[in-house]
């Protein structure tokens, strides 16, 4: 295969994000929009190998912004196909990670130019199947090309690290570290963000020279196998990547299980990450190896405000963070804790920037779409009825008209620091206002919580945020800034405590997780 010479390769840097105030941009979506519509209700069989396999089970697609309007329908693996699957990926890997990292790095080079082109039409497709507005996808789609060029240049960086990490000089003895690959791994992406975290996880895997088995989440498998046919589109060795949607309980605990598992990598709830780690601990026969659980498992994210802040720029940023696609994400800042001395006019001015925003379909660009599906939708009108006797509803608190999912966003007040509002995650548009004494007690609030995933801290007083910057116990720590919006290469994400296993993507250390490091010494 044809590479560009290393020292052609640009430096790395963000892939710029769409401006939807010009007209022309607002134009290319509504026409990528058109031509996703004009494919919906396809089948999309599942990829093994070199082959196409279509099932009689499917899953349904569903809009669910319009529940009337079906995605597509995409085959469903069962166990049997999961073997013949991970039997695919071990035939592959044994090819594939002898592939040389620089060769395997061009084959993301040129899926994120070929999805740089397309990216209206891949923003398009996830906006339609998972409820994201203009901005939201265009987002996602830019951190998926963000993901594939900042690990093809890591994976050229780890292969040269002999070079750019030199060990100790010894007389009389030539030693090197190298990064190999550790071998299948099972791809478990969440539904929030289908095609950034599918993308950087799946990419993370197979550019260190892994084969994986790629499960995407029931409610977003289109956008999955449309980058799965991209990357076969750029030439990618059949087996290396393999898609096989299904049943969580079914192949998911039975690829967790198998002996040949060399690792799994997994987004999603406290709850199914806490049971892919105990799985995983447990030895298979014939297992020869300690399975290796890369997991980002969510939050409950908080902001903390005091006297001293611009109250203007932090009401902005809890609306914004607790309102973001509904919500509907681990990063999501689903309580607020402000000082008491300021609290009812930041609670005033989030309140009035909450009831601004506008509910109704993502192909139009509301700001406030449908969450994903019935199950969630149920569960978290659930925890409004919760919130209304655990504090005072400001605002909202009501499904929302629509053909969809729709919930209004939602804010309460006065709400106790161990309420379950403020305790539990909710993965909807609810967010819990609560008062603190002081500034001090406002972070020892925050800190009240099994999660660890990010924050923000507000404040113009500089030795509080010395402070707040040592004392406030999350993996991604903002200052004066909302607590979403992590781009790769610049905030390497990933939580603590029952936010996972603090895994960093999208930085230095994320590749690390899928090599094991090799000592080689000879006499010189």
């Amino acid at each position: 295969m044809t590479t560009t010479p290393i020292n052609e390769i640009e430096p790395y840097a963000n892939e710029p994000f769409t401006d939807f105030g010009k007209p022309e941009n607002v134009e290319a979506m509504k026409e990528a929009i058109a031509k996703v519509k004009s494919e919906l209700g396809r089948n999309y069989p599942l990829k093994v190998g070199g082959q196409k396999i279509e099932t009689e089970a499917k899953i349904t697609s569903v809009n669910p912004g319009n529940v009337d309007e079906v995605i597509g329908f995409v085959s469903k693996a069962d166990r049997e196909i999961a073997e013949r699957a991970m039997q695919a990926a071990l035939a592959a890997f044994e090819t594939w990670k002898k592939v040389p990292a620089r060769e395997r790095a061009e084959y993301l080079f040129k899926a994120a130019r070929l999805m740089r082109e397309r990216k209206h039409e891949f923003s398009a497709l996830m906006l339609l199947e998972s409820g994201k507005n203009y901005v939201e996808a265009d987002v996602d789609t830019a951190e998926a090309i963000d993901f594939m060029e900042f690990y093809a240049r890591e994976m050229i960086r780890l292969s040269t690290i002999d070079e750019t990490m030199p060990l100790a000089k010894i007389p009389g003895e030539d030693n090197r570290l190298t990064y190999i690959p550790l071998g299948v791994g099972v791809v478990i992406p969440p539904w929030n963000f289908p095609l950034a975290i599918c993308v950087g996880m799946t990419t993370a895997a197979i550019v260190s020279g892994n084969a994986v088995l790629l499960k995407p989440a029931s409610t977003t498998p289109v956008i999955a196998h449309k980058f799965v046919a991209l990357m076969e589109e750029v030439g990618l060795p059949a087996g290396v990547i393999n898609y096989i949607p299904g049943s969580g309980a079914e192949v998911g605990d039975f690829l967790t299980t198998h002996p040949k598992t060399r690792f799994v990598s997994f987004t999603g709830s406290k709850e199914v990450g806490l049971r892919i780690n105990k799985l995983a601990a447990d030895t298979a026969p014939g297992q020869i190896w300690i399975k290796r659980v890369v997991a980002e498992m969510g939050g409950k994210d908080g902001i903390v405000v005091d006297e001293t802040a611009d109250l203007d720029a932090a009401a902005a940023a809890i609306a914004a963070s607790a309102f973001g696609f509904q919500g509907q994400k681990c990063s999501a800042g689903s309580r607020a804790i402000i000082v008491e001395s300021v609290y009812d006019e930041v609670a005033e001015r989030v309140v009035k920037l909450t009831e601004q925003l506008q509910i109704g379909l993502p192909e139009l660009n509301f700001a406030s779409g449908p969450v994903i599906d019935n199950v969630s939708y149920a569960r978290i009108l659930d925890y409004i009825e919760i919130g209304k006797s655990e504090g005072t509803l400001l605002t909202g608190g009501a499904k929302a008209p629509g053909n969809g999912y729709y919930i209004q966003p939602t804010v309460f007040g006065d709400v106790s620091p161990k309420a379950r509002i403020m305790q539990e995650e909710i993965f909807g548009p609810v967010l819990a206002l609560a008062k603190a004494k002081d500034w001090r007690e406002a972070i020892d609030m925050y800190n009240d919580t099994e999660f660890g995933l990010t924050g923000s801290y507000f404040s113009a007083d500089e030795d509080r945020i010395a402070e707040a910057l040592e004392t406030i116990h999350c993996g991604n720590l903002y200052v004066n800034r909302k607590c979403t919006g992590a781009l790769v290469g610049v905030h390497p994400f990933g939580g603590f405590n029952m936010s996972g296993t603090d895994s960093k993507a999208g930085g230095y250390d994320y590749l690390l997780l899928f090599t094991q490091a090799k000592l080689t010494s000879r006499k010189a």
